[in-house]
């Protein structure tokens, strides 16, 4: 990073000096700032700098192209800039158009994922304690175990406190806030006790769990943003916080537990229902559904029957349903470890599939398959299937046992010592296990690293390099319209080849083919791009207008996934055209090969005029 010190501090010091720094982001070739007055950049100097390509000012966003060195450039400035994580993330807020089901992933992520690392540690922890116990290395009641358990055990227990610190920054709201309400439902003599308000008692326990503290603190959010606006200055940094925790605490604290608890106590009775009339049934909706109780913090009160009746020494069937699910969990993710080239991915997913086989699936959940919502439902329906299993073969808990694989002991019955139910068990494990990698390996797609000239998170391709096949491939045009020259595009990125070498056209008909035989690597959320590898191995972006991912996906609509095969011809995208023209965006389209690098010669077969869809267009030779 040293040699882009100089660059950075020169960057810093012509975009206005780092107190006219807003926020900062990166996407494959640009710097993107927001500058509070962006008249204090020194345009001229950047853009005569021979290590900056160009300025670009568009979206609100004083864009610094640099090329494909400028994660390391980024960092160097960031550093450089004092820049804080909130204004490194300051330029990822407008998601206004977003589907409520794509904002509640976005939110649980961004809650999620900053505290997955510990998360993870802390459950491999706890394994490693129950091992070392189990082994007969120290008892459970010696001080090694007791204190290691601390340590294991410390995150899930106060994980309210910590998710309170993460949903407010979330929020924009003060994380101190945050954390002190998350203490707060933490708070021993609140906690599992009767407390009586206007007569009616309230018994909730919100240690370990999830939901809770994110509802109240996204209840408190629009409290503080309040008070600090009518409060005056002198008094709302302690008046404001005071207010928001008098009023929200005894809210939250009433409501979301009783609720909570009343949830978990009829999802119970309603699942000891259905075991009693078909165990497989119920195993099927137990296994399924328990990761979403895990995550919605009605888990507790669903099993605290089974626990009650296992202290007695009851045999009990819904805790060997549940008790295996976490495999469904440990196979998906041992998947995507062994086949993403993603580097943060695979750091991510190997503690998490190592804390999966202790039962701690948090780790997986929140930071692997959640954020990819087809391997979460995979994962749900892995579990259903370890869980119907379980009740098609009577297996039963019969003590109270770890989790994980730690839960194997607790199917020992020990009146008899037969180990029946146990080897059942252990197999149905496996089984798990196994349909959760194999199934895993299919489905998943591997992350995409950012290659996008409008700041959105995409792919083009894999990471994985295709050698071209054969001497010259041809590409046909896959839009209507008339050619326009890459230079000629009022984007630099695009017009100086940064991206690689193609064409251009300006669309005449809202409708985009497929110019080769090949598959659909990305799809862009925002629809405005997309991105093919053909069977020759070229690797192309087809870029829908100029600034269109301003459009949040309006106007576009797609006609493929990722992963799809598509023959030369296919229907990819249609759009409105004149709807788009008519918001003020440009609609000349880049058609890039972006693996530019891997031929010798890229030349346009037609340079000028109209060209109909089918028409040869880019001749590739290696």
């Amino acid at each position: 990073m040293e040699k882009y010190q100089k660059l950075a501090s020169e960057i810093i010091e012509n975009v206005g000096g780092k107190d006219n720094i807003l926020g900062l982001t990166h996407c494959v070739t640009r710097l993107r700032f927001k500058l509070k007055d962006e008249s204090l950049a020194n345009d001229e100097f950047l853009k005569n700098h021979d290590e900056i390509v160009t300025v670009l000012k568009s979206a609100g966003q004083y864009q610094v192209v640099i090329g494909n060195h400028v994660p390391d450039v980024f960092k160097v400035v960031s550093q450089q800039a004092g820049l804080s994580d909130d204004r490194l993330a300051a330029l990822d807020d407008d998601k206004k158009d977003m589907s409520l089901f794509a904002k509640f992933f976005d939110f649980l992520s961004g809650v999620m994922m900053p505290s997955l690392g510990i998360l993870s540690a802390s459950g491999i922890i706890k394994g490693l304690n129950t091992i070392l116990s189990v082994a007969g290395v120290y008892s459970m009641e010696s001080s090694y175990y007791i204190l290691i358990n601390a340590i294991g055990d410390a995150m899930f227990y106060f994980f309210p406190v910590i998710l309170g610190y993460n949903t407010a920054r979330k929020l924009k709201m003060n994380p101190y806030l945050g954390l002190t309400l998350g203490a707060i439902l933490c708070y021993p003599a609140i906690n599992g006790v009767d407390l009586s308000f206007f007569g009616y008692n309230i018994n909730a326990t919100y240690t370990s769990t999830v939901l809770p503290v994110i509802l109240l603190v996204a209840l408190a959010a629009p409290f503080e943003r309040f008070f600090n606006k009518v409060l005056p200055s002198a008094v709302k940094t302690f008046m404001t916080p005071m207010f928001v925790m008098l009023i929200c605490l005894p809210i939250g604290f009433a409501l979301l537990g009783p609720l909570a608890n009343l949830v978990g106590l009829y999802l119970g009775k309603g699942i000891n229902a259905v075991i009693a009339v078909s165990p497989v049934a119920a195993g099927i909706l137990l296994g399924g559904m328990w990761q979403l109780f895990v995550m919605f913090g009605v888990h507790m009160m669903i099993i605290m029957p089974s626990i009650m009746g296992l202290m007695q020494g009851t045999p009990d069937s819904m805790m060997a349903m549940i008790s295996l699910v976490s495999f469904a969990q440990l196979g998906i993710v041992l998947a995507i470890w062994m086949k993403t080239k993603n580097k943060k991915l695979k750091n991510i997913a190997l503690p998490a599939w190592i804390s999966a086989i202790f039962g701690v699936t948090e780790p997986a959940i929140y930071g692997v398959t959640l954020p990819r919502r087809k391997m979460f439902i995979y994962s749900c329906i892995v579990g259903a299937i370890s869980g119907g299993l379980l009740g098609l073969m009577d297996v039963k808990a019969y003590t109270m046992a770890g989790l994980g694989i730690f839960s194997l002991p607790g199917m020992i019955d020990p009146s008899s010592g037969n180990l029946n139910n146990l080897l059942i068990a252990a197999g149905i494990m496996a089984v798990t296990t196994v349909l959760g990698l194999v199934g895993g390996y299919v489905l998943f797609k591997d992350d995409k690293e950012e290659v996008t000239t409008d700041g959105i998170e995409s792919a083009v391709v894999s990471e994985t390099i295709v050698t071209p096949k054969g001497n010259t491939e041809i590409l046909v045009n896959p839009i209507k319209g008339e050619i326009v020259q890459l230079k000629d595009v009022k984007d630099d990125a695009f017009a100086q080849e940064i991206m690689g070498k193609g064409i251009a056209i300006e669309p005449e008909e809202g409708k985009v083919y497929s110019p080769c035989d090949g598959t659909v690597m990305t799809v862009f959320p925002t629809k405005h791009a997309i991105g093919l590898i053909s069977d020759e191995g070229s690797e192309i972006l087809i870029h829908l207008g100029m600034d269109t991912v301003q459009l949040n996906g309006q106007y576009f609509e797609t006609h493929v996934e990722s992963g799809q095969k598509v023959s030369k011809g296919d229907l990819l995208v249609s759009f409105d055209l004149e709807a788009i023209k008519a918001a003020g965006y440009s609609m000349v389209t880049p058609i890039i090969v972006t693996n530019t690098r891997d031929y010798g010669a890229i030349s346009p077969v037609s340079t000028d005029g109209d060209i109909e869809v089918g028409t040869d267009l880019l001749s590739l030779q290696v």
